[in-house]
């Protein structure tokens, strides 16, 4: 693609209409969006708009067919008020293992990055001051043929969004291990893809969850029921006697960015950490044994959410109290650190905002 992005900037902003103080995660949208399309075999028309609605066809092949992906990330500002991104080229290729997956067309890397650093340069104003809140950001991809058949469309539309949020979970979560649903198959599935049918598929069994007085579900593996996946929203952690084990990716497990900065930073604060497949069943022996000392999750939207309680089938887990959790704290601290410039960037992650907005 050789077009360079095109702006309209919105003529009236609705900035003014916000409580920082007070934003519900996911409600709240700032003024512009990034659009292109995707038709006769390139990406094509790369623009910055108000953002609002659009239209879409009855037939569009996403709304019958599910060829629709999706990434999550933040922008933060720094204790001066640079607006900051983590690892965003992480996220610039998760999206095209997204789409290879789904038989979609890459997105060029290099124009992802330029588009999240002139749209979030635009309504940087929009990023909350307060640390531990963040400007979420939101790349998506969906099919956008006027047909009905089964097979890959031909058009394309990749979007970025943002909006200010707070804390995803603002207390520590319950779990519940399901012993019936699964999120994704364990090999050939879809489960390492960031795909928006995935978390559709989860939604029955999250009400079912919340219906039982838990938050979210924690998934086992597609076949025995028996080797721990990750959880609805985040991948998940457990320290068992000092020692932190995650599950081991293995093509049903989203490979989790914030997961990968937190098994970068552990060994650097003297921590041993596995992965490796982890059973439920040595989680319950562990309890029981008075040796799991904490259990949390990561994830962009969380960040780190740790956990109260976990049940499976008759067995719940109450976990200690927070006073005494520490490697689940180091890892929000050490994020939320760095992405406020408190606390120094020493593997280059931190890629400040760079955009000079145009017209």
């Amino acid at each position: 693609m050789k077009d360079t992005i095109r702006i309209t900037k919105t003529q009236k902003s609705r900035l003014s209409e916000v409580d920082f103080d007070n934003i519900p995660f996911g409600r709240v949208f700032s003024d512009h969006m990034f659009v292109a399309d995707y038709k006769d075999g390139e990406w094509q028309d790369p623009r910055i708009v108000p953002f609002g609605h659009f239209e879409i066809h009855p037939a569009a092949m996403a709304l019958h067919y599910g060829q629709a992906i999706f990434e999550g990330m933040k922008a933060s500002k720094s204790n001066d008020g640079t607006p900051l991104f983590l690892r965003p080229e992480m996220h610039a290729k998760r999206i095209n293992q997204s789409a290879r997956r789904m038989c979609m067309p890459d997105f060029p890397e290099g124009l992802f990055l330029e588009a999240l650093h002139e749209l979030v340069g635009l309504d940087r104003d929009w990023i909350p001051p307060k640390e531990g809140s963040a400007l979420y950001i939101r790349p998506y991809m969906f099919a956008n043929d006027e047909f009905i058949g089964v097979k890959p469309s031909q058009t394309y539309r990749f979007i970025i969004f943002t909006g200010p949020v707070g804390p995803y979970y603002p207390k520590p979560v319950s779990l519940i291990a399901d012993t019936h649903y699964v999120r994704a198959a364990v090999k050939g599935g879809t489960g390492a893809a960031k795909v928006a049918g995935n978390y559709a598929a989860s939604l029955l069994p999250a009400k079912l969850a919340n219906e039982k007085g838990y938050d979210q579900v924690m998934w086992l593996d597609s076949i025995e029921f028996k080797y721990i996946q990750e959880v609805g929203t985040m991948n998940i952690f457990f320290v068992i006697d000092g020692k932190v084990v995650t599950p081991a990716l293995n093509g049903g497990i989203l490979p989790g960015i914030t997961r990968d900065t937190a098994l970068h930073i552990l060994p650097e604060h003297g921590y041993e950490v596995e992965e490796r497949p982890i059973t439920i069943d040595e989680v319950v022996e562990a309890y029981q044994a008075g040796q799991l000392q904490e259990v949390f999750g990561t994830g962009t939207a969380a960040v780190v959410a740790h956990v109260s309680k976990l049940a499976y089938k008759d067995i719940v887990m109450d976990l200690p109290p927070m006073e005494e959790r520490q490697v689940g704290q180091l890892i929000k601290t050490q994020i939320d650190g760095m992405r406020s410039g408190r606390i120094e960037d020493k593997h280059g992650w931190i890629e400040p905002v760079k955009a000079a907005v145009k017209a």
